[in-house]
């Protein structure tokens, strides 16, 4: 028998749309390490991304004794609406679910994770959110091209106090090492970085690092 449940569950966000999520938890309710809930934010919508992308890491994260949130942003999988090719709009798919974990969850801390285009969106929504302890960015799309893009969410994550940590692969196409570097530092608060040697942007995304991963996001959050 596995040490964790999966339910489902749906969202509404403020302007209608329906976001169909995931709650990955341990199995015996008495091995919960905390209040602390991560909510995990998968990568850009367009280009295929998808919850399904971040279920190793959210079971990996239920099996050490935490709750993790996955969900489908507008436009994906059953969810409804429309997907936005610069992410705006799914900043208020990221808050909902934050607001619902809250109020349906128990949680009086989370710690929000986005991954590739994921982290931009989630970055916009960090300081919208009272219960939000620290953020996790996995291939932040600092770069030049993708800031046509996303740029508009750099902003609010350099500005926000709160704790940050920045995973990136040093192969990473859409953002060089010396690109992440020069944008954090001006980043203010606590500001970690961790780069995963040889690993690509999309081949970081990849089952083949999410224990490494968790453990290394489990590290982190022990220092919240």
């Amino acid at each position: 028998m596995s040490s964790i449940t999966v339910e489902s569950s749906t969202v509404d966000t403020s302007d209608g749309v329906k976001l169909y999520t995931r709650v990955f938890k341990p199995r015996e309710e008495e091995t919960l390490k905390d209040n602390l809930l991560i909510v995990l934010v998968h990568p850009y919508s367009v280009l295929g991304g998808c919850q399904g992308l971040l279920k190793g890491m959210a079971s990996g994260f239920a099996a050490n004794g935490y709750k993790a949130v996955t969900f489908d942003m507008r436009g994906v999988g059953r969810s409804t609406g429309k997907a936005s090719l610069t992410g705006s709009s799914e900043v208020n798919d990221v808050i909902a679910v934050c607001k619902w974990v809250s109020d349906n969850l128990s949680a009086t801390r989370i710690l929000l994770l986005g991954s590739s285009a994921g982290a931009a969106i989630a970055g916009s929504a960090v300081d919208e959110i009272e219960q939000v302890v620290g953020y996790v960015s996995l291939g932040y799309t600092f770069g030049m091209l993708a800031s046509i893009l996303f740029g508009r969410h750099q902003k609010a994550i350099l500005q926000s106090l709160k704790p940050k940590l920045f995973v990136m692969g040093t192969r990473d196409g859409f953002t060089s090492v010396k690109q992440l570097k020069n944008k954090l530092s001006s980043a203010a608060g606590r500001v970690e970085t961790h780069l995963i040697e040889g690993a690509g942007h999309f081949q970081m995304e990849g089952p083949e690092y999410d224990a490494q991963m968790v453990k290394l996001i489990l590290e982190f959050i022990a220092s919240l």
